[in-house]
């Protein structure tokens, strides 16, 4: 039997990727870093040494509005659909069935769902204080819901759907009364999607009375998810790299300009995935793998990317093991926590307290780091 985690030892790390590469379809450089770079910004954004002494960007927005923090996880869905294309692309053109894909596809997102299941879990397995949605939870119903699509559909009816969906949700929000609460709103917990995350979603909530990762929210994460498929499409084109790239900083400028012009009357907002938040975040995930695809792949400039992508190729078992290591941070010893002793050294010997609490995530990532480039080092990548 196929074991559902694989330890795969691959071969020395590329250095250069030509595009006729048969490497290019398997492993693009840029994505790597991209998804190396949206990692190590997700440590540092989730494990900051004190939690009230943040710099403005690695704040969430409290509502409407977008921070640097608010790109990291939609970044993570737009990649998760880019490596969609390339990977199942490839494993079409070598004859492998749909039923035998769909299969595969079927079990990593299970996988992936279960392992987000078992952080929330992690270390007290409190059963009745499980959290059921949540980060990986989400990635895995994308994964799954893009990854069938992309079997099912062309190019241009994954763009269509994705139509459908973004309309959709806007027009359910603005439009659809709430039950019990009375007419359309965006506002925390009284808005329709609370509503569905109350009458939906198993478990504890995480905001009490609704949940960012929560049921309807997830029909337009959807969507950012088809945008990275779409780019999938353009980088497995026949085009050259230049045009390639063109094509990724246009669309990018023009899905950023049609998600301001849609804030106008449904805010952008990373608590209800809103349709123009899609089209913000997807536009500046274009621009930026645009311009790592031109650094990178096309003018070669990669002395600067190992530690990107060791993070990149272990992308989720980083995660998980930052989730894992700082429960050891919170483990009370006498009258503080190892977090809280260590962030408040960090403040004795002179570092401001918001710049404390930021040095202490910087380390943090780095010690996460470690395992990760031993693995990336011993050339041994983790296939969920």
């Amino acid at each position: 039997m196929e074991n559902s985690v694989k330890l795969q030892a691959q071969k020395e790390p590329q250095t250069t990727y030509l595009k006729e590469d048969r490497t290019f379809r398997e492993r693009l450089l840029s994505l790597d870093v991209m998804r190396g770079i949206t990692i190590a910004g997700m440590i540092i954004v989730n494990t900051p040494g004190s939690w009230s002494h943040l710099y403005h960007p690695l704040h969430h927005a409290e509502w409407h509005g977008l921070t640097p923090t608010d790109l990291v996880f939609p970044f993570f869905l737009f990649m998760v659909g880019t490596a969609i294309t390339l990977a199942l692309g490839r494993r079409k053109e070598k004859g492998i069935s749909d039923k035998s894909l769909v299969i595969k596809i079927v079990k990593r997102a299970v996988i992936i769902f279960l392992l987000g299941v078992f952080l929330a879990l992690f270390p007290e397995f409190d059963f009745g204080n499980l959290r059921v949605a949540g980060v990986l939870q989400r990635i895995a119903l994308v994964y799954l819901v893009c990854s069938l699509l992309f079997l099912k559909l062309s190019w241009k009816g994954i763009v269509a759907v994705s139509a459908i969906f973004l309309v959709g949700y806007w027009l359910l929000m603005v439009l659809v009364p709430v039950p019990g609460v009375g007419p359309p709103n965006l506002e925390p917990g009284t808005n329709l999607a609370a509503w569905m995350d109350r009458l939906l979603v198993p478990g504890r909530l995480y905001r009490g009375s609704w949940d960012p990762e929560g049921a309807l929210s997830t029909l337009p994460s959807f969507v950012t998810g088809f945008s990275g498929v779409l780019t999938g499409y353009l980088l497995l084109s026949q085009q050259t790299a230049e045009r390639k790239i063109i094509w990724m900083m246009v669309a990018g400028v023009i899905l950023c300009m049609i998600g301001y012009l849609w804030d106008q009357v449904f805010p952008v907002n990373k608590n209800l995935w809103t349709s123009s938040y899609v089209m913000v975040t997807s536009g500046f995930a274009l621009l930026l793998l645009g311009t790592l695809y031109w650094f990178v792949d096309v003018l070669k400039y990669q002395k600067w990317i190992p530690f990107f992508v060791a993070f990149g190729v272990n992308a989720i078992t980083a995660y998980v093991l930052h989730g894992l290591l700082i429960d050891l941070f919170v483990i009370p010893v006498g009258n503080t926590t190892l977090k809280e002793a260590s962030y408040q050294g960090l403040v004795n010997i002179g570092l401001g307290i918001k710049l404390a609490s930021f040095v202490w995530a910087i380390l943090y990532t780095l010690l996460c780091f470690i395992p990760i480039w031993i693995m990336y080092h011993r050339k041994i990548i983790v296939k969920i």
